[in-house]
């Protein structure tokens, strides 16, 4: 029995009009193909976005630099072609913010984002490839992520502020414990940890979180541990917003719905700074959001180093055979219990650290900003990306995030501007996601930069032919 090849995407169906068939397509030299796809982009700037908006110096420079980077074959340089490119992007993004005011006026949707807006945009990108581990990898569905985001928020913003200060029944000075911490006052009290070692320690505590909580769950698949994640994801915020008063203790944990804020500024202290040039403060540097930004970069190629590390180790072929067949994958000896077990202390660690990084840059924590929507927000990251692809996931959450910071509050200004429009269109995001999301599975199901696994699968489709017909043959 052979299944049908997958029937012909919308995409091409609408490119059949003009005469352009798959097959041909794909007969063309990738060079070639690359080639068609640059001078498409090229027409479509020039003959229409030209006329409409208008073309300047920094258009052209970054078309140029799009063709330089997108059509040659870089990997015909050998080992060092395979850096060319990702290293060129690099420089490209760690030297943003001193051209990112110069570049030009993306159409509708507004200038480029601000330094302070890409710090927040690179944070979703760490919480995405996390997530890829867990659904991309693995293959389990989880609508709780935002959980151990939230759990690493208010891990670092509790051990890096005054929330424990209390005051001693005597009289003394409030308690004061600090390890590492910069330019914190001794009378202020609380726990005051290096915010360095705190992005450690959350990333272990989410960790150990994540296995408690797949342990007893794990055994369940598709659907009922999306249900089960997602209770999980709902009982953390409740928590946070009810914690001021832990279990009628009297302990205050996080402080309730204010959250904690005014945490301890991120730094080197002053003799690193002295000695070796490092910043010393963060939140009192005259270029503060620039240190964030790269410091975020940091923490981005940390994640994307381990996530394409453990996907070609024995631990991620594991998790795709899983993701691929869970009965066949323990019939070969997969072990499933610690090998998903591991896929959620994994994306939970990465999960950690990005809550605790973000709430070092908004120096605080609070529950409102960790709501069920946030993680139904990563994970359309991920599907949009391209489940599985790190690369995929990057471009996903770069964009999404872009939208959801400025990008659609940019949209609804331009469109209320030139249409004499009163629409607050960040007041629809959700369902504009919606809509994108469908657009993608209508016309590129895969995702928008695919898995090459998946992606063989959906233009080649799955041949299988029973034993029994091959024996009667």
């Amino acid at each position: 029995m052979r299944l049908p090849r997958p029937t012909a995407s919308p995409l091409w169906a609408l490119l059949g009009l003009f005469g352009l068939k798959e097959a041909r397509w794909r007969s063309l030299h990738p060079m070639a193909r690359r080639v068609v796809i640059a001078a498409v982009v090229g027409l479509v700037v020039l003959a229409v976005l030209g006329p409409i908006f208008g073309l300047d110096t920094s258009a052209l420079l970054t078309y140029a630099v799009f063709l330089v980077l997108y059509i040659p074959s870089w990997e015909r340089f050998g080992r060092v072609g395979r850096f060319i490119l990702p290293g060129a992007i690099l420089a490209l993004v760690v030297t943003y913010p001193y051209y990112n005011t110069k570049l030009f006026t993306i159409p509708i949707l507004g200038a480029f984002p601000d330094v302070h807006t890409a710090v927040v945009m690179l944070i979703y990108v760490m919480m995405a490839v996390g997530l890829n581990v867990v659904v991309g990898y693995a293959g389990l569905l989880d609508l709780g992520y935002v959980a151990f985001y939230a759990i690493g928020a208010y891990t670092a913003a509790a051990l890096a502020s005054t929330q424990f200060a209390g005051q001693l029944p005597n009289g003394n000075p409030k308690r004061f414990f600090s390890f590492g911490s910069i330019g914190v006052d001794k009378a202020i009290g609380g726990i005051h940890i290096s915010v360095w070692l705190l992005l450690i320690i959350a990333g272990i505590l989410t960790s150990l979180i994540g296995m408690l909580i797949g342990l007893p769950t794990l055994r369940l698949r598709g659907d009922y541990l999306a249900i089960v994640t997602l209770g999980f994801g709902e009982i953390l915020p409740q928590v946070a917003r009810n914690g001021d008063n832990f279990f009628n203790t009297g302990i205050n944990i996080t402080n309730g719905p204010q959250g904690i804020t005014s945490m301890d500024a991120i730094g080197f202290g002053h003799w690193l700074h002295q000695n070796v040039g490092l910043p010393e403060n963060y939140l009192s540097a005259p270029n503060s959001d620039r240190l964030f930004f790269w410091t975020a970069i940091v923490l981005v190629l940390f994640t994307i180093f381990c996530s394409l590390r453990l996907r070609d180790s024995k631990l991620g072929r594991a998790w795709i055979a899983i993701r691929e067949d869970e009965t066949a994958a323990a019939a070969m000896g997969v072990p499933l219990m610690r090998t998903k077990t591991l896929a959620y202390a994994i994306g939970a660690f990465f999960g950690g650290v990005a809550g605790a990084y973000f709430a070092e840059f908004t120096t605080g924590a609070n529950p409102d900003s960790f709501s069920f929507n946030f993680s139904v927000f990563v994970l359309v990251m991920v599907i949009l990306g391209g489940i599985g692809n790190v690369w995929g996931v990057l471009v996903g959450a770069a964009f999404l995030a872009y939208l959801d910071q400025a990008g659609l509050a940019d949209t609804g200004a331009w469109i209320n501007q030139h249409l004499h429009l009163t629409i607050d269109v960040p007041k629809y995001e959700f369902g504009i996601y919606g809509v994108i999301l469908l657009l993608v599975m209508l016309f590129r199901p895969n995702g928008l930069v695919p898995e090459a696994r998946r992606k063989l699968e959906f233009e080649q489709g799955v041949e299988d032919e029973p034993l029994y017909d091959l024996a009667i043959e």
